[in-house]
């Protein structure tokens, strides 16, 4: 091997041919050359904002190169290296920075917070961490494909602080998952120097910790950085397993250009300034006979006109411009439901949870790329048993135990969705959803807005108050994500509408949040068909016709509701909304129309539920057609209580009859 040192930089060009060192040149050197542009442009006021990957290019550079063109990377702000190496064209890349349309993200995000999975790259949010867990899906899917690849995600220093980057790494180890977890430590997270987000010497020891490899690298050396890269990469497509990679660099530039560098001692930026990867890489291959100071000038004009070229045809876009229509249509994905019937008219009495689980399996039976994830779901059948037996049938990879790691294993399921799988994600509790909050709202609900990705993930809810469990096993949380665009939210009241619309979500391409009453798992029994077969997503039903007065609700309500009406000798109409997003409005106005009067019924609090957005548009849009107040019936604004007298007191069905009979008699 021939070894050179240049500066502060060793290089070693291992078995690498000249032919394969200029071209690492020509990669390392076009995202320096594009940067320089950026600034340019900044300055005349031509792009809003810019996160500037100066100093520390050759990490994005040598981990793109390394890896074959069908690896996926998920990225951060400063990998302009990874878009250039895999050949996006720069005048894309233009369009994406000042936000028009023939970008990725058609002026809906900046910078790169957009996917391009034909080029393999999946960018941030601005969450520092969710990308983590999605490359971790990714590997799964590359596991369970038997593919031989791997996956590769990038992290900054500051990021490790997040708890996304512990449950991703934790969980990958636990799977022995071929990801690559790449930290950037640049030395800065914004202003905070690394000795104020961290206390162990180097971020590399915490791999120790979840039992996984970890190294050490110059992260300013790219001969270094690709062949590190290229080698891992090949030891894991045989053997699965994930690695901690820390690559030690430094941003030259503030962490966006508002933010200046003066918090950054002159003697560290010296000693940074002479470890640049490109001049030093430069310099190298000069020494070494590979390039000449002719050629390296000769590189740079061409660039410098090929970047001007591709500006050019930026600049000759159009401003973005769209429709109300247009924003609204790009919401969710396209999908247009054709309802199945079942093929056997065969039926069998069945509890609710056991229609649950039938679809379930029905699902698994009909999705070869269908896998199940949540806690306890394996052996153990999950708390409510929902899938015992599942293991035996399909087997511990497509039915998985995971780790207490809610937030990673709904990255994990996103992830899976890059690779063509289906994903169901069984939160435990319905409470324990806040834990992956992010994943869910920022990054599921939004990609296909974003840049066109809608994950294909179903996660089951068990929600619901009335046996007792206390604050945190039983709230009712639906109108979280009723309030989320690009989420649909279900929630069936019967054993029918359970299996249908499960089976129904597992069709619709976008991300689903599926709520389950606990309290009905084992007290309500109906005729469920034995086939497959799907409920409309989005069309309520009519519970029970009548007359003098309508019953808006859904989940647990609709049993109130029948309760009720029968007790008190009303001839109410009961409107089983059994889609919370989207809503039925068809449904709604057409009962408001009929009867005359309307009584919203949820088991969620009162304040900021579905109710309250049900009963302002009635009034808006149905108020000629009512002779009485819109009224709301919903339990208490307080966290749900432990004590069943005090539970009792909470839940809105002991107040429901009151207002039944006053609105009756309005």
């Amino acid at each position: 091997m021939v070894s050179t040192t240049h500066n502060a930089i060793h290089y070693d060009r291992g078995t690498l041919s000249d032919a394969q060192l200029l071209h690492l040149y020509e990669q390392l050197l076009y995202p320096r050359l594009i940067e320089e542009k950026m600034l340019i442009l900044l300055r005349q006021g031509k792009i809003s904002k810019w996160f500037s990957g100066i100093g520390q290019e050759a990490i994005a550079v040598g981990v793109t190169a390394a890896l074959l063109p069908d690896e996926m990377l998920f990225t951060l702000h400063r990998n302009l290296g990874v878009f250039t190496v895999r050949g996006i064209p720069l005048s894309r890349l233009f369009c994406q920075w000042q936000g028009k349309t023939s970008g990725f993200t058609k002026g809906r995000d900046r910078s790169f917070h957009f996917g391009a999975p034909e080029y393999g790259i999946v960018g941030m949010i601005s969450h520092l961490g969710p990308q983590l867990s999605l490359a971790a899906g990714v590997a799964l899917a590359h596991k369970l494909s038997g593919e031989g690849r791997v996956a590769v995600a990038f992290s900054g220093e500051g990021g490790t602080s997040e708890g996304e980057f512990h449950e991703a790494l934790n969980t990958a180890a636990v799977w022995q998952l071929p990801v690559i977890f790449v930290i950037e430590n640049n030395g800065y997270g914004l202003s905070t120097p690394t000795s104020e987000q961290y206390r162990c010497e180097h971020l590399a020891d915490r791999a120790l910790g979840y039992g996984m490899r970890s190294q050490i690298i110059d992260g300013n050396n790219v001969l270094e950085v690709y062949n590190t890269i290229a080698q891992l990469a090949a030891e894991l497509r045989e053997k699965p397993e994930p690695v901690l990679l820390e690559c030690m660099t430094f941003r030259m530039r503030g962490h966006e250009e508002a933010s200046g560098t003066k918090y950054v001692p002159k003697a560290l930026m010296e000693h940074w300034a002479a470890k640049d990867p490109v001049a030093n890489y430069e310099q190298y291959l000069i020494q070494a006979g590979v390039l000449s100071e002719a050629d390296a000038q000769q590189t740079r004009r061409r660039l410098k006109v090929q970047i001007e070229s591709e500006l050019q045809k930026a600049y000759a876009e159009p401003d973005v411009s769209s429709m109300e229509d247009a924003e609204l249509a790009d919401v969710y994905a396209p999908w247009s439901q054709q309802v199945v019937p079942p093929a056997v008219p065969a039926e069998t009495e069945k509890r609710f949870v056991d229609a649950v689980s039938d679809g379930l399996r029905t699902a698994m039976r009909r999705y070869d790329k269908l896998v199940l994830m949540g806690q306890d779901i394996a052996e153990y059948g999950g708390v409510f048993k929902i899938t015992d037996g599942f293991v035996e049938e399909f087997g511990r990879e497509r039915v998985r135990n995971t780790p207490l790691c809610e937030s990673a294993i709904v990255g994990a399921a996103i992830g899976l969705t890059f690779k063509g799988y289906r994903a169901m994600v069984e939160m435990q509790f319905a409470d324990f959803v806040s834990c992956a909050i992010t994943q869910i709202v920022n990054n599921a609900a939004k990609m296909h807005y974003r840049w066109g990705h809608a994950p294909n993930v179903v996660i089951r809810m068990p929600t619901g108050a009335g046996t007792g469990a206390g604050p945190f096993h039983s709230q009712s949380n639906e109108a979280w994500f009723a309030h989320t665009p690009g989420l649909k939210v279900l929630y069936p009241a019967t054993p029918r509408d359970a299996k249908g619309l499960l089976l129904a979500a597992f069709e619709d391409p976008n991300p689903v949040m599926y709520f389950e009453h606990k309290a009905l798992y084992r007290s309500v029994s109906g005729l469920v068909p034995d086939d497959y077969y799907t409920v409309e997503i989005g069309k309520a039903a009519v519970a029970r016709p009548g007359s003098e007065l309508s019953i808006i609700t859904y989940g647990m309500g609709v049993h109130w509701a029948h309760k009720a009406v029968e007790n008190l000798g009303i001839d109410a109409e009961i409107i089983d909304l059994r889609t919370l997003l989207p809503l039925d409005y068809e449904a709604i106005a057409a009962t408001v129309r009929k009867t005359n009067k309307a009584l919203v019924l949820h088991e969620d609090t009162l304040f900021g539920g579905l109710g309250g957005e049900i009963a302002a548009y009635i009034s808006e849009h149905l108020f000629e057609y009512l002779d009485a107040p819109v009224l709301r019936v919903a339990s208490l604004d307080t966290p749900v209580p432990f004590s069943p007298a005090i539970e009792r007191i909470f839940l809105p069905e002991e107040r429901l009859a009151k207002q039944l009979l006053w609105l009756k008699n309005y």
